[in-house]
């Protein structure tokens, strides 16, 4: 006989001959030369060193085990006192029940949503990380959820976390903002057969991400062929002149008739606007020779209007100073003032008067 000494905290299974015999806890055991003890500490997972189905035949030694049985199609995740510690995939584990507070939490992998309690902190644990799906939808977005190419629901912004399994995910995101569509450098023919070039652009939202996403695809280009098309039809129906004069007016009609299209993808056109105009050279050069001929016209109209309207005024003060003898000798007093202003010396000759001189200078008889 020989004694053995178990420790608090251990157990001690006693093999004869290399068959198990019984289990041993803390304490001090007398047991055969013929017997072995392997001991166990009850702080850690327990591996035995035998057929577990045997082991458990005894009564004594399954009562101090916890066994947890993961299928294919699970995974278990370990908590230690509380705080979580392992991931276990398929197959037979055993642990002790004694010290350690041990919590199993079973996960069903054949689904995607995350339905077990477990804390969100731990999706980005390296054990558990790689068992998750994490999708992100921006404050501004929203998405449509395809499983297996099913539709399943529209997802808020937000953070989505889901198992990894067989089953495909797909998540469609739409920008839930005011959006700007541009049509840039088009260009058309107006009902002159002018060629132009056109600068247009169109705000819009989306209203509808189920129809936007699901029902058409690539609904931004399909609402960019919709606008240039309206724009084409709407240009060729007016002259270059209108045109140029008639721009907020086509660029609403183009709005008007693009609505009801646009609400077929799932999209509210908000606002329609015609930027630029832009001529080829040579058409640019003609514009200009018609607009230099056009102000040219109206600056000879001016200056006849001016002419017409001064003659008018000479007219009028010739007759009253015709009938008025005073009102003549003042304005012959004007017209001496003013060309005595101009002149800046008076040189007399001779010996005669120089006061009759300058009166014969400037003396003007009617």
């Amino acid at each position: 006989m020989k004694r053995v000494r178990i420790h608090a905290g251990t157990v001690g299974l006693v093999f004869k001959n290399g068959n198990y015999a019984r289990v041993i806890t803390a304490g001090k055991h007398w047991i055969r030369f013929s017997e072995q003890v392997i001991k166990y500490d009850l702080t850690q997972a327990f591996n035995a060193p035998k057929a577990l189905e045997i082991l458990l035949k005894d009564q004594a030694l399954a009562n101090m085990l916890t066994v947890v049985e993961v299928t294919d199609s699970e995974i278990v995740l370990v908590y230690e006192n509380k705080n979580f510690k392992s991931v276990l995939t398929a197959g037979r584990y055993t642990f002790w029940n004694s010290l350690v507070d041990y919590k199993f939490v079973t996960v069903d992998l054949g689904k995607i949503d995350i339905t077990e309690n477990v804390n969100n902190v731990l999706f980005s644990t390296m054990q558990l990380r790689q068992y998750i799906r994490v999708f992100e939808v921006a404050a501004f977005e929203k998405a449509i959820m395809i499983v297996d190419d099913t539709f399943i629901k529209i997802l808020e912004h937000g953070t989505y976390h889901f198992w990894k399994n067989e089953q495909t995910i797909k998540i469609l995101k739409a920008d839930m903002r005011q959006l700007q569509l541009e049509i840039a450098g088009q260009e058309l023919l107006t009902k002159d057969k002018a060629t132009v070039r056109i600068n247009f652009y169109a705000q819009y939202k989306v209203t509808d991400i189920k129809t936007a996403l699901m029902h058409n695809k690539d609904y931004e280009k399909q609402l960019y062929i919709t606008l240039q098309l309206a724009l084409r039809a709407f240009v060729g129906a007016y002259t270059l002149d209108e045109l140029l004069e008639q721009k907020e007016t086509i660029a609403q009609a183009v709005l008007e008739d693009v609505k009801t299209q646009a609400k077929v993808l799932g999209v509210n056109v908000l606002h329609a606007g015609m930027r630029d105009v832009i001529l080829p050279g040579d058409m640019k050069d003609i514009m200009n020779q018609v607009l230099i001929a056009h102000k040219k016209a109206q600056a000879n109209v001016v200056t006849r209007r001016e002419e017409t309207a001064s003659t008018r005024s000479l007219l009028n003060t010739a007759k009253l100073m015709e009938d008025n003898t005073m009102l003549f000798k003042l304005k012959e007093m004007e017209y001496v003032e003013k060309i005595a202003d101009k002149i800046g010396e008076i040189t007399v000759a001779g010996n005669g008067n120089v006061i009759e001189q300058l009166k014969d200078i400037f003396s003007v008889n009617k």
